[in-house]
């Protein structure tokens, strides 16, 4: 096989892995607040890192990065960044990753942040994703699934302002004074307790339980992991799904629009009284199942014809 063949021959490959699920997933990145977040992505250990570990998102923006299947990790959001002038280190009054420079390069977030955590292809095939508070809040955060499937596929997140809400013993302020409240602490944070921070005695699910302060959490974002142990209503599994983060979903992140009662917006996320997540505006199901059949579709066609140009390039 002569280098221009072999050439065609690998690329050819490439494209057919992808389009057969090597590259499986999508996240799309979207900033709707009205200030810029600098996004920080950390691979879980033993994972191949992506494209990026740390950028500028501006108000309005979107990013959109591959992950390969089976990829773990986490997202989240930095606020108040900027390079010194002198020494050109770049820093974050929240979520800062320690790295000195925009690029996490394998490290996380600096509690308190608000994460976004993805396991893809996990038991069953399924991905496993959730939206925590445990190592406290600084953003607002909504993760919605695009074309999956499942009985629990649907959107989870923390779309109220907490550092609104944030108890004074719980408050981060900004080094100035001048931004107020920049995020708020775990209680584990807080005050290193092994009954906060469910360690040594406290280490199981049965010794572990929620706290007044993380029924804070859990009241204003009924759907995130308030604590370590809180799965039964925190962790949500999709089949063959794309994921959208949105920094600031609602166009107003006060208590008032977390708790569901502010209805005067067509495309806010909201939490209805029983505590379940109604996001206005994205697909309905016949949307969904619509999108999902014509990606199948496409994909399927579309490695058909890359496996039948490489069958012809080989013989």
């Amino acid at each position: 096989m002569d280098r221009p063949t072999l050439s065609l021959f690998s690329f050819l490959l490439t494209l057919h892995l992808s389009l057969s699920g090597v590259i499986s997933t999508t996240f799309t990145l979207v900033n709707k607040c009205e200030y810029t977040v600098w996004p920080g992505i950390l691979s879980n250990a033993g994972v191949p890192p992506l494209s990026t570990t740390g950028f500028v998102l501006q108000t309005g923006a979107s990013t959109t990065i591959a992950a390969p299947a089976s990829w773990g990790g986490r997202f989240w959001g930095r606020t108040l960044c900027s390079q010194d002038s002198t020494s050109g280190k770049f820093s974050c009054v929240t979520g800062d990753c320690g790295s000195g420079k925009l690029e996490c390069s394998g490290n996380g977030a600096a509690p308190p942040a608000t994460l976004a955590e993805f396991t893809l292809d996990g038991a069953g095939g399924l991905d496993f994703f959730d939206v925590s508070l445990v190592d406290g809040y600084n953003v607002p955060m909504l993760v919605v699934p695009q074309g999956g499937s499942g009985g629990k596929c649907s959107a989870t997140g923390c779309v109220g302002d907490l550092n609104g809400a944030c108890p004074s013993e719980l408050k981060v302020m900004s080094g100035d004074g001048r931004e107020g409240v920049v995020a708020c602490k775990s209680a584990c944070e807080a005050f290193n307790s092994p009954q906060y921070c469910c360690s040594g005695a406290y280490g199981t699910p049965d010794t572990c339980k929620s706290s007044s302060y993380s029924e804070i959490f859990k009241s204003a974002c009924p759907r995130a992991y308030s604590y370590a142990y809180d799965d039964k209503t925190s962790t949500f599994t999709c089949a063959s799904a794309d994921y959208t983060i949105t920094f600031c979903p609602s166009p107003t992140t006060s208590q008032k629009a977390s708790q569901g009662q502010d209805g005067s917006s067509t495309t806010s996320p909201l939490l209805n009284n029983n505590g379940t997540m109604v996001y206005e505006g994205a697909f309905g199901q016949n949307e969904i199942s619509w999108a999902t059949c014509s990606h199948v579709f496409q994909s399927q066609a579309l490695a058909g014809i890359v496996s039948m140009t490489m069958a012809m390039w080989l013989f």
